[in-house]
């Protein structure tokens, strides 16, 4: 009615509405993917011989489709008939699918024009006569569908179809089971005649199957029948499957199917859904003669199985059991069945809450020695004892998976005590709601391969006494646990052949900082899943030893700080020791950088996938060594760039990347060789490559695909690259220069000057020059300097010059006035010691730099020397000593170096300003 009303709203709606109105429509009749699939068919898809016409409203078969083609679905249109002439323009056809259309009536010429038809499907229809002639020319036809039409049977028409391999008939409202009178279908394999309303089996119903030595399936699926006369199989005696799943029959009823199939070359049966609530002991007395292996007895709500009801079947192999409500399982149960493998219980033991729980006895399973598979997944029992699976000597798969047994959940070294016989390989307790696991729990599993502990409550340190006795264990899943487990260096010591290891959601964030790791003993293990764990903190040795590692899985954790650089102790380069892996898992990691070594000797790997991160700028070699990989995933990151020095390696001999969602820059500098690339390869390498792969920035093409860069605008790119290439060079080269006379100016005057003076010496004064004086210089100082001087200057005339100094040179018995006059007159330069309190001495500022001044320039000399001990501004100097710092050669004018190790530097320009000829060049 809701859908009616629907409708109805829609074909009222505005013009401009009816598209988004059937859109709405479509997804509720039909699911959103039939929709889209539906509004975007316009046409006949052909492919490989197969024309697909379906779904296209169709009333008549499409003139022009190719002649070659071999298969025709014309389903779900709008079709009334099959016209012969229709289907000459395809004389090839071998399979036609016309079901879900409105046809009548079939056609006789249909296999005259199709001669080498071999499939007809006419499901769904509103065929209501079938005669002989109809068919009579499909003598290469083998499969016939007449499902779900309104079928009146008249004369033979099957006869003629001696290669019919496959009928079916059902949903048909067939009075009986009889579709001919004569022998015929000498070919047929499996007839289907279900859900039809015939109730009785007569002796003569399938006599037209009496050459039919090949019928093996027969599905009476959903026959209520009622009465089955004696030897009504008796036609069909090679039957090996019956299917009566659905049918409404009494127990009675099943006896007596049982007993009719004595004489029959049973091997399995289905009585599925058929309201069999409870087993009697005689259920089955008729199979006792047959070689039945199979019997599916699932979803009959069954309550309870009387004692001996499998007696009969001493050659079954499989019993299926799922679905029921059993309450109680004893020790003659599943007596007689000597010879099953396999047995499914499957929510057949279930507590609800009216019910109480199951119960299964012990040696319940004794009887079956040759049981290899049992399956309890979902079943509720009340306890597993000692002697719960005493018996099972050949159990090889046990399969307790989302259980619950209260005796699970805190596992000892006598809950599986009753497998000790068995030589278990298989053991699966996913989701049983284990809580602990206590020392030697499995002890008794000396042959166990497989342990599945998934989706349970452990909590608790493994120390390794756990897994004692699993010397042969190849495999422990423990992943997705509702608690958290915690490792130690000795975790797996007990299984040394361990192959694959699964610990995803179930780890603590610092399990893994250990040493020794708690892997380093599984040197056979090939696949490991850390995933989802929020994995804080590791070793760099963690997979060290694991040299046949294969599979590693490490996305959703947090692993970003450990491939820092900037990362106490520097990155920790934890796949170092897993040279032979295959696939390694980093999604999801906040990984905004990756060591340029990380990835170093793994030149196995086929599948790297670093998807969900934050990876931006990535180093020039990082991927060098990945010459195997053949899938890379980087979806989701911050690339903008797809540079040839990092990814042309990799990506050489890639079948698949996965790189999109991420805001490329798409100008010649980051995307042209991307670009270039994307052109050359096969494009089904790269999925949702015009979907995903946009560009973000320049503005230009932001938002458009990467495919629509233009890479003709980067030809003419080549000079300017040159230009930029000298350009930067010697920006780089200046800054560089700049920065080191600013730093180390200083040493760099300071070894020239070594180089020059002891290739030209330290003095450019003539040999007449040095011999008019006395001194090489007159040394001007206040008072307080004294110390100073002394201590600096004396030291220097060691064999290397000779100052005169007023308290230690003057003349005895002259004026201090005449002996200053006099000195200076005897020395070639005179060198002021300057400082604040130079300037501030009146004799200094009256008498000796006047005189000094004077002296120079009456003698034409460049002869002063400014020895600055503080920062002096020029004003001051001029107005206290009448000099400028302009007035003197550079060489002439020195300051006191704050750092120590500049002295010897000092001293060096000092000895070179002595040195210095006081005449004027010519």
């Amino acid at each position: 009615m809701q859908r009616q009303n629907l409708v109805f709203e829609i074909m009222c709606a505005p013009r401009s509405l009816l598209l988004p109105a059937v859109i709405i429509v479509c997804y509720f009749m039909t699911g959103p993917y039939n929709c889209v699939g539906a509004l975007k068919k316009v046409s006949c898809d052909v492919q490989d011989g197969r024309a697909d016409c379906s779904h296209l409203s169709l009333s008549a078969v499409p003139p022009n489709l190719p002649r070659n083609i071999t298969t025709l679905d014309m389903s779900h249109n709008r079709l009334k008939g099959i016209p012969p002439v229709s289907l000459i323009p395809y004389p090839g056809l071998l399979h036609l699918d016309v079901s879900y259309n409105s046809i009548s009536k079939l056609d006789k010429g249909l296999c005259q024009t199709l001669s080498l038809l071999q499939t007809l499907n006419m499901e769904h229809n509103q065929v209501l006569l079938l005669k002989k002639e109809d068919v009579s020319h499909c003598t290469n036809l083998t499969r016939l569908i007449l499902a779900s039409n309104r079928l009146k049977l008249q004369g033979e028409p099957f006869s003629a179809l001696q290669s019919l391999k496959f009928l079916d008939v059902s949903i048909n409202k067939l009075q009986s089971a009889k579709l001919g009178s004569q022998p015929q279908l000498p070919s047929l394999v499996n007839l289907n005649l279900a859900f039809n309303e015939f109730t009785t089996l007569k002796k003569d119903d399938f006599s037209f199957l009496n050459h039919s030595s090949f019928l093996h399936v027969l599905n009476l699926s959903s026959v209520s029948l009622k009465t089955l006369e004696a030897g009504c199989f008796k036609p069909i005696s090679s039957l090996h499957t019956l299917i009566m799943d659905g049918s409404n029959m009494g127990t009675l009823v099943i006896s007596k199917l049982c007993s009719e199939l004595s004489g029959t070359a049973i091997d399995a049966l289905s009585l599925r859904n058929m309201k069999l609530v409870t087993l009697t002991k005689p259920t089955f007395k008729g199979l006792q003669k047959t070689n039945l292996t199979f019997l599916d007895l699932s979803h009959n709500g069954m309550g309870k199985i009387e004692e001996g009801s499998f007696q009969w079947l001493s050659t079954l192999q499989t019993l299926i059991l799922a679905d029921n409500n059993i309450k109680h399982l004893t020790k003659d149960t599943f007596q007689g069945l000597k010879s099953l493998k396999k047995l499914q219980l499957t929510k057949a033991l279930v507590k609800s809450k009216t019910s109480a729980t199951p119960i299964i006895d012990d040696f319940s399973f004794q009887p079956l020695s040759t049981l290899e598979s049992l399956i309890l997944q979902r079943t509720a029992i009340r306890e597993i004892t000692e002697h719960t699976f005493t018996g099972l000597t050949s159990l090889k798969e046990l399969d307790m998976s989302w259980s619950h047994y209260t005796s699970l959940r805190n596992i000892t070294n006598k809950t599986l005590v009753s497998l000790a016989g068995s030589p278990l390989r298989k053991l699966n307790l996913t989701g049983t709601d284990i809580t602990q696991i206590n020392p030697g729990s499995f002890s008794v599993l000396k042959n166990l391969t497989t342990l599945l502990l998934d989706f349970n409550f452990i909590k608790q340190t493994l120390t390794g006494k756990e897994f004692e006795g699993l010397d042969k264990v190849q495999e422990i899943r423990m992943s997705n646990n509702h608690q958290t487990v915690n490792l130690s260096s000795m975790s797996f010591a007990n299984v040394p052949n361990l192959r694959i290891l699964t610990l995803g959601k179930s780890l603590k964030a610092t399990a893994l900082n250990l040493d020794p790791s708690p892997f380093s003993l599984l040197t056979n293990l090939t696949f490991l899943d850390l995933s989802n764990n929020n994995i804080a903190n590791i070793k760099e040795n963690m997979v060290e030893g694991l040299v046949n590692l294969k599979v590693l899985k490490l996305q959703h954790n947090n692993l970003a700080r450990f491939w820092k650089s900037a990362n106490l102790g520097g990155p920790v380069l934890f796949l170092k020791g897993a040279q032979s892996l295959i696939s390694l898992q980093l999604d999801s990691n906040g990984l905004d950088e990756i060591p340029a070594e990380a990835l170093r000797g793994l030149s196995n790997l086929r599948e790297l996938s670093l998807a969900n991160n934050l990876l931006n700028s990535l180093k020039d070699s990082i991927f060098d060594d990945l010459n195997s990989l053949r899938a890379l995933y980087l979806q989701k990151n911050l690339i903008t760039t797809v540079r040839p020095e990092v990814f042309k390696t990799p990506m050489s001999n890639l079948s698949l990347l996965v790189m999109g969602k991420n805001p490329f820059d798409c100008t010649c500098e980051s995307i042209l060789w991307f670009v270039t690339w994307l052109n050359s390869t096969n494009m089904s390498s790269v999925p949702g490559l015009r979907e995903q792969y946009m560009c973000n920035t320049p503005l230009a093409y932001f938002n458009h695909s990467v495919m629509d860069f233009d890479t003709l605008s980067c030809k003419d790119m080549t000079p300017f690259q040159a230009l930029y290439i000298l350009s930067s060079t010697a920006v780089i080269m200046l800054t560089v220069t700049a920065l080191l006379v600013r730093f180390h100016g200083w040493r760099i005057q300071f070894y020239w000057n070594i180089l020059i003076n002891r290739t030209l010496g330290f003095s450019d004064a003539k040999v007449e020059e040095g011999r008019e004086f006395e001194y090489d210089a007159y040394i001007i100082h206040a008072e307080e300097d004294s110390n100073w001087v002394e201590r600096r200057l004396v030291p220097l005339e060691k064999g290397k010059c000779q100052f005169c100094l007023e308290d230690r040179d003057f003349v005895p018995g002259t004026s201090k006035l005449e002996s200053i006059v006099h000195n200076m007159r005897r020395s070639r330069k005179i060198l002021f010691v300057v400082t604040e309190i130079l300037l501030n001495d009146p004799w200094c500022r009256r008498f000796k730099a006047h005189h000094a001044l004077h002296q120079v320039i009456e003698a034409s000399r460049d002869a002063v020397v400014l020895v600055f001990l503080q920062d002096v501004h020029d004003y001051k100097l001029s107005r206290s000593l009448f000099l400028r710092r302009g007035m003197l050669r550079s060489c002439c004018i020195l300051d006191w170096p704050v750092h120590k190790e500049r002295v010897p530097a000092f001293h060096q320009k000092l000895l070179i300003a002595l040195g210095m000829t006081n005449r004027l060049q010519e």
